[in-house]
């Protein structure tokens, strides 16, 4: 008896030594589970610690019902929390070349080829203290979109006569600068009731989405060409990094690159389809034709550049790596 009791003492210790030799990391997410970008993080999360049982484990601590959206990335630079999947325009004051990703008319595959993600990692390290780990659910565009029918002027432009504009800083440059709109800046939580008692009755949004929000209950037109990519990724805290074994941020860079390609294709594929069916569902669409087209879509792309170049200038750093991003973040 004495033998045995032993044993399991030895058992029990060897268990519990190798719980704690297992990295841990905390993490929350920018927006509640319900929503297609939340849901594709938690897959991420999902592979990891499959794939990382008994090296490392991500514990999902929730999104911003317990850290606010916006204090997110100060959080995991702060080492409240260890990682954050979040908007990297949250964040813009502090890493202005996150604009890089906003105005690119590509995706994460092609970046991470080229290096440009790679650059990105380089910058928020020095500029941010955190470790980009992955541009998750790239390449997917944003419209505008609108409860009334938006009108056009005489040469075919938007006119923004009317329009109470949600807004966030993703969206700042172009709204602002070439729309000439005061936009109303909202968090992604507060928007359906602000559509619902009219305090705006027009946002940008990516397209996909919109009904996992129920938006779509108040958004009756959508504005044509779509423009801007999406930003999403994940950030985590340098310190922890460098604390994580090796294993451990080989697997997480690993499952990070595969997710990147695989959220990319994906969505994609769920973009053509969400766009569709709300097509079939009433939603109109209001296409800029011509010359008006290629402006709307130019300045979304030129007014986030010139903000990424403006902010970069008031940087000890400078436009050290202004052209490289323009160049790495652009296919064309």
């Amino acid at each position: 008896m004495k033998k045995t009791a032993i044993t399991f003492s030895v058992l029990a210790a060897m268990a519990s030594s190798q719980a704690m030799a297992m990295d841990q990391i905390t993490a929350v997410h920018a927006f509640p589970p319900s929503l297609i970008y939340t849901q594709s993080f938690l897959e991420f999360v999902d592979k990891v610690n499959e794939r990382g049982e008994g090296v490392v484990q991500i514990n999902v601590r929730g999104g911003p019902e317990v850290i606010g959206l916006s204090e997110q990335p100060d959080a995991v630079r702060n080492g409240v929390v260890d990682m954050a999947y979040t908007a990297a325009s949250f964040y813009a004051g502090t890493v202005p070349e996150r604009d890089a990703m906003v105005a690119s008319n590509t995706n994460a595959i092609y970046a991470r080829e080229n290096g440009g993600i790679d650059l990105l990692n380089e910058i928020h390290q020095q500029k941010m203290g955190t470790y980009y780990l992955g541009w998750f659910d790239s390449g997917v565009s944003y419209n505008l979109y609108t409860i009334d029918e938006p009108t056009v002027d005489a040469e075919g432009n938007l006119s923004i006569s009317g329009l109470r504009l949600r807004s966030n800083p993703v969206y700042d440059a172009f709204f602002q600068d070439y729309l000439g709109a005061q936009p109303i800046s909202l968090p992604t939580t507060d928007v359906y009731a602000a559509l619902e008692r009219s305090v705006v009755n027009a946002t940008g949004w990516t397209q996909i989405g919109l009904k996992d929000l129920n938006w779509d209950r108040f958004l009756n037109y959508r504005v044509d060409p779509a423009f801007f990519s999406t930003d999403m990724g994940v950030i985590v805290n340098l310190n922890k990094w460098n604390q994580l074994s090796e294993e451990t941020q080989q697997i997480l860079q690993e499952v990070a690159i595969e997710h990147e390609r695989e959220s990319a294709e994906k969505l994609e594929e769920r973009s053509l389809e969400q766009q569709a069916q709300l097509e079939a569902d009433g939603l109109q669409v209001i296409t800029l034709e011509g010359e008006a087209s290629q402006r709307y879509a130019d300045a979304a792309r030129d007014a986030t550049w010139e903000r990424m170049r403006r902010q970069m200038e008031r940087h000890p750093m400078g436009l050290e790596h202004y052209d490289t991003l323009i160049e790495k973040f652009n296919d064309l």
